[in-house]
């Protein structure tokens, strides 16, 4: 007994496990079927659309339990009828098979069970349902009636719909009947053209964009000049505002007086005299500093022709030593193959020797072979003198080599230190002049040429030290299609008296070459933030460079239209220092 009810146990739970594989088979063939209705479009979108409303809808006639689905009680959509004769809502069958236990779902109606197998699309409830007249969901304002698969339509319509304000921020919701006009005339989100500059901004910000940063309002000058001008046009203003303090275009020359543009500009017309005088003394100054300059380039020309004439006596001195060091080389040579050939003798002798003991040969061989060992030894002897001497000759004439390059180097700095005193400028400005341009254009594209600086020139004679850095095929963005020109602080005598950092503008230009006078010039004014505007480190060469990386395109510097910026393979380039403000010490 004890088995056969064991037996019967393992056959039930077989029986269940049977079940539920069914019941899985089914539902997963049901989704294959829903899949396949999607795909075919026997699901509408009509009747997707009428889901999260359904209940709301409102029928002209009363509506009929059996179009009435029994799960969630609303108009039945898409109906699906099982073999008990019910229909229900495609999605809420699907709901039930997939929530109903692991038994098989049944009808909430008769109990019955919903096999889904038994399960097919009722097309003729459908036609019929899709035809039932509702109101319009906004009635009773709307009066409209129409048939349930057209109230989607109707509704994207409807005058009575309520709509969200679609302007950014607003969330009003109006009948659509009301929304164009509130788009339009009422909300306050809406775009407006600025009655000023007539770009868009948003009515709410509108004021705002008035009083703080329309560029085209007019507002007072900041200095006070009873002028009323377009707020991005301040900066133009203060140019020629006669209210900004300004100093005497004659500073430079060492008037001290600052005021107002408009009582300078009156200053400088009354004082016309004592501005001569200031600037005679300047020149006055000029020429005699230009005097001490001419007096130490003929003191620095007097000590390169010293150079010279010392360099022309050391090449006298050591070219004997070079010809005698070459007629050395030429015994050595010699002694060496002979010390060679001694060599073998010895060898030689050395091997008669042992011949001659092996075989007691007579005494006067003897002596024969110990005059010839004799002759070699003092022949190697002399070959060692020889050579202890070339030594004492390669010695002196290393010597003198060093004396020559040391002679050379200090001769090429003389003659470099000659050129920057004849090039130097004390005024702020340089005109640089590149010859060979197209060839040294050529070796810089080929990484042969890193880049050309001109000599220094200074803002003062105890100003400040700079040059100029020109890279003739471009650099950075500018490279292989620009001229890129910079300006570097290098380190001067003066530094420790002058301010820091550099403030100055400086312009950089391009010289037109035809009498025409269409320079090409780019300004910039430094960054006080910049490392490259600090005092230069004195055992620096320089700062780092700045400047314009994109000057001017190489196609309009070799071929520009009204100017000629490269004739003759000549180019000339100009900087110029604004010493406005700068006082010389």
């Amino acid at each position: 007994m004890a088995t056969a009810d064991t037996t019967l146990g393992g056959s039930e739970e077989s029986s269940l496990q049977s079940e539920e594989s069914v019941r899985r088979s089914e539902e997963s063939r049901l989704g294959s079927e829903e899949s396949r209705m999607k795909s075919s479009g026997l699901v509408g979108s009509w009747e997707s659309e009428l889901t999260c409303i359904k209940h709301s809808l409102k029928f002209v006639l009363k509506l009929k339990e059996e179009f009435v689905c029994p799960i969630c009680r609303g108009v039945v959509l898409n109906p699906q009828q099982n073999s008990c004769g019910h229909i229900y809502c495609f999605h809420c069958l699907q709901g039930l098979l997939e929530s109903s236990s692991p038994s098989s779902p049944v009808c909430p109606v008769d109990r019955a069970v919903i096999t889904p197998a038994e399960v097919f699309q009722d097309n003729c409830c459908k036609r019929e349902i899709s035809s039932l007249e509702v109101f319009c969901t906004n009635s009773p304002e709307c009066t409209s009636v129409t048939t349930l698969n057209h109230l989607q339509e109707h509704l994207r319509s409807c005058q009575y719909e309520l709509l969200q304000c679609t302007n950014s921020g607003c969330r009003a919701l109006l009948q659509r009947r009301y929304l164009q006009e509130h788009l339009t005339d009422d909300c306050p989100h809406r775009m407006e053209p600025c009655p000023h500059c007539r770009q868009p901004h948003c009515l709410s910000l509108i004021q705002d964009h008035v009083q703080s940063s329309c560029p085209d309002v007019e507002v007072d000058c900041p200095n006070s000049c009873s002028q009323k001008v377009p707020r991005h046009k301040l900066t133009e203003h203060g140019e020629s505002c006669p209210e900004v303090h300004v100093e005497c275009s004659y500073k430079k020359f060492g008037c001290p007086v600052q005021d107002k543009r408009g009582k300078v500009k009156l200053h400088e017309d009354a004082a016309v005299n004592h501005h001569i005088l200031l600037v005679l003394r300047s020149n006055t100054n000029l020429e005699q500093q230009v005097g001490v300059l001419q007096e130490e380039a003929l003191l620095r020309q007097q000590e390169v022709q010293a150079d010279n004439l010392l360099l022309t006596d050391l090449q006298k001195k050591i070219r004997p030593l070079l010809q005698q060091s070459s007629c050395h080389e030429h015994v050595i040579s010699t002694a060496q193959r002979s010390l060679s050939r001694q060599e073998d003798v010895l060898s030689t002798v050395q091997l008669e020797v042992k011949q001659v003991s092996r075989g007691l040969p007579g005494l006067e061989e003897l002596e024969q072979l110990r005059k010839s060992l004799d002759a070699v030894m003092q022949e190697v002897s002399g070959a060692e003198a020889l050579r202890e001497h070339l030594g004492t000759l390669e010695e002196n004439l290393r010597h003198h080599s060093g004396l020559l390059d040391l002679h050379a180097s200090q001769l090429s700095r003389n003659k470099q230190r000659l050129r920057e005193l004849e090039a130097t400028s004390y005024d702020g400005k340089l005109i640089w002049k590149i010859q060979d341009f197209k060839k040294r254009k050529e070796e810089e594209a080929k990484g042969q040429l890193p880049c050309l600086s001109s000599m220094p020139f200074h803002t003062g004679r105890c100003g400040y030290k700079m040059a100029i850095k020109a890279y003739l095929n471009g650099d950075g963005e500018g490279r292989g299609t620009h001229l890129s020109l910079y300006v570097v602080l290098m380190p001067g005598d003066f530094d420790a008296l002058l301010p820091w950092p550099f403030r100055q503008t400086v312009s950089l230009s391009i010289l037109d070459q035809s009498g025409t006078g269409n320079h090409r010039s780019l300004s910039f004014r430094p960054d006080p933030t910049s490392k490259s505007y600090q005092q230069p480190d004195a055992e620096s060469v320089s700062n780092v460079a700045v400047g314009f990386s994109c000057f001017i395109p190489l196609n309009k510097l070799e071929t520009p239209q009204n100017a000629v910026y490269v004739k003759d393979d000549t180019l000339f380039v100009k900087v110029k220092v604004d010493m406005a403000g700068l006082e010389s010490l």
